[in-house]
């Protein structure tokens, strides 16, 4: 007799009665989607795994401490096989056809009235997929199929031009340290449903090269400004695109409220009533120091991490940040924007009573291909940039996690 294949349906549980058979590593992948669908969940089983039994502690489900007997699935509107008996999987199964309780069996996919799909979710859309050809019934093939199709739809790949869930309005989207595949998902997302980017020239540049043709790519250093400053052209440009119905991606290296005046641009569109989503990123702060195998923080050695702008030199009357206190830490310190500046910086933490012998490591162009090491210390630092030729972007490390890990790892 030919296979038929299965009919799909999304199933609406919210206070209906979900019966549980077996408190393993099945129910304790299943349990937390049947909570999230509103289920009324009843749990049979002598023995639980500890996340199944906190989940009875919390009161996200009703656990009988007992095997299955006859009549625990009369109520039920759906129900999990999942015991370890195979006869009593079987007894489960014979009473679900009975009354007419669709169940899925985890020992046995060919004796349950429904399978479980593999499943996904991106931005209120849920994938299933379900096959059911021999291939298919491989849960690993299943389960690749479903982690590309989310992903398509998370990064914009598998959503048509005219489909673009767009939305007028402006995202700050922190594109992280430069390496592209650093950028969250959910920064992605919106970069492919962008109609205006303006870029920064320490964002992950290789992105933009991926963006369709109709998309609009403005170089942040580039826009022109007269009368006003920099920012105020750029905050003027990202209003007026906006007010065009036009959904923009303000795109920064890094995270957008790490000195990249993020707030200063959510501040100009808030009082546009332009609507802006802040998209956080990763910050070169913490993740250039670790791909260049510097941990900030390490047991033993820091236990605690202050990241300065080093863009103003400590005797600058602009500095906002307190160098004598900071040279009494015994932490880590990560400056950002103080290539040109780590001479002066050097000087007056030692000053202020920093070890001259302070370990300081240099990561140029961290997580790019052109990424770089220099190691130096507070006295040789100096010379060492010079010597070294060492440019922005660049992250300095001062501390001794400096010498915890490998040097140069990548």
């Amino acid at each position: 007799m030919a296979e038929h294949p299965a009919y799909p349906v999304g199933l609406r549980l919210a206070g209906r009665r979900v019966v549980v058979l077996g408190g393993g590593q099945v129910a304790q992948r299943r349990l937390p989607a049947l909570i999230a669908a509103g289920a009324d969940i009843r749990l049979v089983s002598p023995e639980a795994t500890p996340s199944v039994e906190a989940m009875a502690d919390a009161g996200e489900i009703a656990w009988e401490k007992r095997a299955y007997a006859d009549g625990d699935l009369a109520d039920a509107w759906y129900a999990l096989i999942a015991t370890s008996d195979t006869e009593a999987n079987t007894a489960a199964s014979a009473e679900a056809e009975r009354h007419r309780v669709w169940c899925v069996r985890a020992d046995d996919a060919d004796r349950a009235t429904a399978w479980t799909p593999a499943t996904g979710h991106s931005e209120g859309v849920t994938v299933a997929v379900l096959t059911t050809d021999a291939r298919g019934r491989d849960p690993r093939h299943t389960a690749a199929i479903r982690d590309a199709v989310v992903e398509g739809l998370r990064d914009g790949t598998l959503v048509a031009p005219h489909h673009r869930t767009r939305t007028a309005g402006v995202a700050l989207v922190g594109g992280g340290p430069g390496d592209p595949d650093l950028i969250t998902v959910r920064g992605r997302r919106l970069l492919a449903e962008a109609d205006v980017v303006i870029a920064d020239r320490l964002g992950p540049r290789d992105l933009l090269a991926e963006l369709p043709p109709h998309v609009e790519v403005i170089d942040a250093a580039k826009i022109p400004y007269g009368r006003f400053m920099a920012q105020e052209a750029i905050n003027n440009a990202l209003i007026e695109h906006a007010k065009q119905g036009k959904a923009v991606v303000r795109l920064k290296g890094g995270d957008p409220f790490v000195f990249g005046r993020g707030m200063e641009e959510a501040q100009a569109l808030a009082e546009a009533g332009v609507p802006c989503t802040v998209v956080p990123g990763i910050s070169s702060s913490v993740s250039v120091p670790g791909a260049a195998g510097i941990p900030v923080t390490h047991r033993g050695v820091a236990h605690e991490f202050t990241v300065v702008s080093g863009h103003v030199a400590p005797d600058d009357e602009r500095s906002l940040v307190d160098w004598p206190s900071l040279a009494k830490l015994t932490g880590t310190l990560v400056i950002l924007m103080g290539v040109d500046k780590i001479g002066r910086i050097a000087e007056t933490l030692v000053a202020h009573g920093k070890s001259p012998d302070t370990p300081v490591a240099l990561v140029q162009e961290g997580t790019t291909a052109a990424q770089r090491r220099v190691d130096a210390t507070l006295a040789t630092v100096a010379e060492t940039v010079v010597a070294q030729e060492v440019k922005p972007p660049a992250v300095i490390v001062v501390g001794e996690v400096v010498h915890v890990g490998p040097h140069g790892a990548v």
